[in-house]
C-alpha cells in the first residue's frame, strides 16, 4: 500500500499554500490527499465541551470547503479528511506515523507578525517519522499546477560527500525526476585543519585548487549512484566555502524546494533539528523539505 500525502488545514495563507502543494504531490505519486484539522488552544487549557463542539463545526466546514476546491483543481485526486481534538502539532506528528509525506505551511493562524516559522511546523519538521515538506506564504513552482511539469522548477540539495545520506539524497532526486526540475547539489566545506594552523600562515593558491579538486571528484564520485538511478535528472554541483546554512540558503533565493536531513535521535522521543535545518527554516524563502535519516558512517577516504 502506497502511503497518503497529508497536510494540515486551519484557513490560514500559509495552509492554503500548503494544500495546494500536498495535492500536486499526491497526484504525481498516485496516491490519496488526506486533509487533517485540529482544532486550535493554548497550552494546558482545558476547553469546555460547548466551545470544543463549536470548534469541531468550523472545522468541518473549512475541510468541506477545501475538499470541494480540491476537487474541481484536482478532479482525479482522491481526497480524505479528517478532525483531531488534539492540539495541531501533536495531531499532525501522530498522524504523519501512517504517511509518506506531510506538508504543512511554515506559519498558521497563530503566532505573530513577520514570526517566520510557527510552533507547529517546527515540531512538525523535528519530530514526525516521514519527510516534511513546510510551505511559505509566497507561491512558488511546486505548488502551482501545470508549471513544473515543463521543467521550470529547480531543487536544491544540501549535501556532504564524506557522510552522504541516502534517504536525504534520493528525495531530492526523485522530487527532481518528478517535477521535470533541475537538482542543484549545494556542498559547504572548509579548508584542512591544518592548513590554517598557527604554523601555516599562508595557503597558496594551488593549495587551494588542489584541496577543491579533490572535494569534487569525491562529490561527483558519491553523487554517482543516484544519477545513475535518476538519469533523467540534471544536476548541477557546487561547492561553496561557506558556513552550510549560509551556502544553501544563498543558492536557494531562486529555488522551488530547498532539502535538508534531520537526524533521529532514538533517545530524543520529540526529535530535534539541526543547526543547518533551523536556520533554513527561519530564513529560506521557499519551501523546505526535511527528510529524517538514522546515523551515518563516514565514507573511508
Amino acid at each position: 500500500m502506497r502511503l497518503p500525502v497529508l497536510v494540515g488545514v486551519d484557513g490560514s495563507e500559509g495552509a492554503g499554500a500548503a494544500v495546494g502543494l500536498a495535492a500536486r504531490e499526491a497526484t504525481l505519486r498516485g496516491v490519496p490527499l488526506r486533509l487533517l484539522h485540529a482544532s486550535p488552544r493554548l497550552p494546558g487549557a482545558v476547553v469546555p465541551a460547548p466551545a470544543l463542539h463549536r470548534l469541531r463545526d468550523i472545522g468541518a466546514r473549512l475541510l468541506r470547503r477545501t475538499v470541494a476546491d480540491l476537487a474541481e483543481r484536482f478532479p482525479d485526486l482522491r481526497v480524505e479528511s479528517a478532525q483531531s481534538d488534539d492540539a495541531p502539532a501533536g495531531a499532525l506528528v501522530a498522524a504523519a506515523g501512517d504517511a509518506g509525506l506531510l506538508v504543512a505551511g511554515m506559519r498558521g493562524t497563530g503566532g505573530f507578525e513577520g514570526l517566520a516559522v510557527g510552533s507547529v511546523a517546527l515540531r512538525a519538521a523535528a519530530a514526525a517519522p516521514c519527510p516534511v515538506v513546510l510551505v511559505p506564504h509566497r507561491p512558488g513552482t511546486f505548488t502551482q499546477e501545470g508549471r513544473s511539469a515543463h521543467g521550470t522548477g529547480r531543487v536544491v540539495l544540501g549535501f556532504d560527500a564524506h557522510r552522504p545520506v541516502g534517504e536525504v539524497a534520493d528525495f531530492a532526486f526523485s522530487a527532481a525526476d518528478a517535477h521535470g526540475a533541475r537538482l542543484h547539489v549545494v556542498q559547504a566545506w572548509a579548508l584542512p585543519a591544518e592548513s590554517v594552523s598557527p604554523r601555516t600562515l599562508v595557503v597558496t593558491e594551488e593549495d587551494r585548487a588542489d584541496w577543491e579538486d579533490q572535494e569534487v571528484l569525491r562529490l561527483s564520485d558519491v553523487l554517482r549512484p543516484w544519477r545513475e538511478k535518476y538519469p533523467g535528472v540534471s544536476v548541477v554541483s557546487d561547492l561553496v566555502l561557506l558556513h552550510p546554512a549560509e551556502g544553501l540558503l544563498n543558492a536557494s533565493g531562486d529555488a522551488d524546494l530547498l532539502v535538508v536531513g534531520r537526524r533521529t535521535e532514538p533517545s530524543a522521543a520529540e526529535g530535534r533539528l539541526g543547526p543547518v535545518a533551523h536556520a533554513v527554516l527561519h530564513h529560506a524563502r521557499c519551501p523546505v523539505a526535511v527528510v529524517p535519516y538514522g546515523a551515518v558512517v563516514p565514507r573511508a577516504g
